[in-house]
């Protein structure tokens, strides 16, 4: 039996809405960037791994699937995305990071059109634009304060065009290989990031900031939502889940807000309500326009 086709939606936005706090978390934990990507990716890719090793059917035949390109593809992106993202919000202020990171949902329009020969429908373009126009709202300032760029802003916009890409690249392979074990490719992915981070930042480095906000992010925030992220890649187009997943840049501040006290400026309330109220029209659309047809007798 098939799912219905909002069944895809409805787990890229619990997804999106789960990974919100990432943000918090690592700004709490007083880490350097490659300390970040260490605890992050050795957590996330445990709980993965452990996850497929409890779960999957098919042990052997899923880790040949590491070796193929898909499978190698996938490992890479989660690798690079995570190197990238820490790196970013470790030395560029985070609003510039995600203004960047902000670029997924035309990254994945360009990149399913390419290597699926995917159609972008004309209601996902919109709300791409109603969503980015919120976007640059909620990042352009605080209130009554010049924009200005820096090498440091520059930095942190370059990091986030990245992740934008890898995400992208991520989500769209996934959709195009449904075969691939998603827990075990992440998983793996994540531990050669966190290997990586480990070898940079050395074992003696490691203790120092707040790990207890690195195991928060790494051990469940990370796992369940980019599980959940890439299982709703499998089941609606990519552009729609990274669509959802601009949420993140709107809501972050909110649960900084809430965790360390930095009050988001009007700007960022004003962008922030473009951007629900724009996914709020583009769910109810898309729902009316997925909803299965009756069967004829």
């Amino acid at each position: 039996m098939s799912r219905h086709p909002l069944y895809g939606i409805l787990l890229a936005t619990a997804g999106a809405l789960f990974l919100t706090p990432d943000a918090l978390f690592m700004r709490l934990s007083g880490m350097d960037g490659f300390q970040m990507v260490a605890w992050r990716g050795m957590l996330m890719g445990s709980v993965m791994v452990l996850g497929w090793a409890v779960l999957s059917g098919d042990r052997r035949g899923d880790i040949r699937q590491l070796a193929t390109g898909p499978g190698v593809a996938i490992m890479g992106c989660q690798l690079l995305n995570s190197v990238f993202f820490c790196l970013g919000i470790a030395s560029a202020p985070a609003a510039v990071v995600l203004i960047g990171v902000a670029a997924v949902p035309v990254c994945s329009a360009l990149l399913s059109r390419v290597i699926l020969s995917e159609p972008t429908r004309l209601a996902t373009w919109v709300a791409m634009a109603a969503v980015m126009a919120g976007i640059a709202i909620a990042v352009s300032g605080g209130d009554g304060e010049a924009v200005t760029l820096n090498l440091r802003a520059l930095a942190g916009a370059g990091f986030g065009l990245a992740v934008a890409l890898m995400l992208a690249l991520n989500f769209t392979i996934l959709r195009a290989r449904p075969g691939l074990p998603i827990m075990l490719v992440i998983g793996v992915g994540a531990w050669m990031a966190g290997l990586t981070g480990l070898t940079i930042t050395g074992l003696g480095e490691m203790t120092e900031g707040r790990p207890w906000a690195m195991v928060v992010t790494g051990a469940v925030i990370l796992p369940v939502s980019f599980f959940t992220l890439s299982l709703a890649s499998r089941h609606t187009q990519a552009a729609n889940v990274s669509l959802l997943m601009l949420l993140e840049t709107v809501l972050a501040p909110v649960w900084v807000w809430i965790g360390v006290g930095e009050r988001p400026t009007v700007t960022m309330a004003i962008g922030g309500a473009v951007v629900v109220v724009s996914l709020a029209i583009y769910l109810i659309v898309t729902g009316r326009g997925l909803r299965p047809k009756q069967a004829h007798g």
